[in-house]
């Protein structure tokens, strides 16, 4: 039969969880209010069960072991489970929710609808994080993060979102300057915003106008969809956008997609999250008020 080894004391564990995510005993002992004696003794308690060093101690720095950066996850993990454990079993989603999300998705769809998540799910905050980065879950406080690409992350829940389809789009006024944009070449008589994106060319090689030296022509590179979208509607040229992001201002007038022409790179933007927490009660709660507004929307 199997022997299970004893679990070394929570006290134990629990400091050593704070001491690996803080990379600190000083900020440690702040938060778990303990004295940085008290958090070397339970590291100690900790190394000794162990039977080997969980850190590196130089002067004013520490850092993680090999044993030490095994163990971490595990132990973060553990207590994720043990906390979402004990919010399911007190009915409901509760705390705070961490998102991160590229800029576009945040400013252009989440935030225009956050509201009514909000209302259905008041003992939940949610914090929003606009950064370009992939997360690490492992060692970042983020429950679930918004991505382009193929939803292929290992270890991770993907959902699919949206499709990163995308054709062009322009103010009226500025089509309007050259009489209205009735062929794909016209469009080429204006200023594209930022030419040198690979969608341009799909896009323009799908609607048959071959063009060369795309990349060499002038034009800012934004870096967002969002921003390049806030030009077009500005009059300052054409931008290559996703539809579903820009609904509203197609809908308004503030922004006219010329051709039904839609183009894809086979990416979509997804929601993700650790496949350990699935189960998570806050998790939950916004997966089945995303899905359930993206299924609303396109119905």
């Amino acid at each position: 039969m199997h022997k299970t080894l004893p679990l070394p004391p929570l006290t134990a564990a629990r400091v050593f969880e704070a001491v690996a995510r803080h990379g600190s005993f000083t900020k440690a002992a702040t938060e778990l209010g303990m004295t940085q004696a008290a958090v070397s003794y339970q590291i100690k308690v900790l190394e000794d069960r162990v039977g080997a060093p969980l850190f590196l101690r130089r002067p004013r720095q520490i850092a993680l072991t090999e044993i030490g950066q095994r163990l971490a996850p595990a132990v973060t993990q553990a207590f994720e489970q043990l906390s979402e454990a004990y919010v399911s079993a007190r009915g409901g989603a509760q705390g705070t929710l961490v998102i991160s999300t590229i800029a576009t998705f945040a400013s252009n769809w989440l935030a225009r609808r956050l509201g009514s998540f909000q209302i259905a799910h008041p003992s939940l905050a949610v914090r929003l994080q606009t950064d370009p980065h992939l997360v690490d879950f492992n060692r970042e406080e983020v429950d679930i993060g918004i991505r382009s690409g193929l939803g292929e992350w290992p270890g991770l829940a993907a959902h699919r979102l949206i499709n990163a389809d995308f054709s062009p789009m322009l103010s009226p006024s500025l089509a309007a300057s050259i009489g209205g944009v009735k062929e794909p070449t016209d469009l080429l008589r204006l200023q594209l915003l930022d030419p040198g994106d690979p969608w341009w060319a799909k896009w323009f090689a799908a609607a048959n106008v071959p063009v060369e030296g795309l990349s060499s022509r002038p034009g800012a590179s934004m870096g967002a969809q969002v921003y390049e979208g806030n030009a077009a509607i500005a009059g300052q040229g054409v931008a290559i956008l996703t539809p579903a992001f820009f609904a509203a201002e197609l809908a308004d007038g503030r922004l006219v997609q010329p051709f039904d022409l839609l183009c894809d790179d086979s990416q979509a933007y997804w929601m993700v999250y650790p496949e350990t927490r699935r189960n998570s009660p806050k998790i939950g709660a916004f997966r089945q008020w995303v899905l359930g507004e993206l299924a609303a929307s396109s119905s």
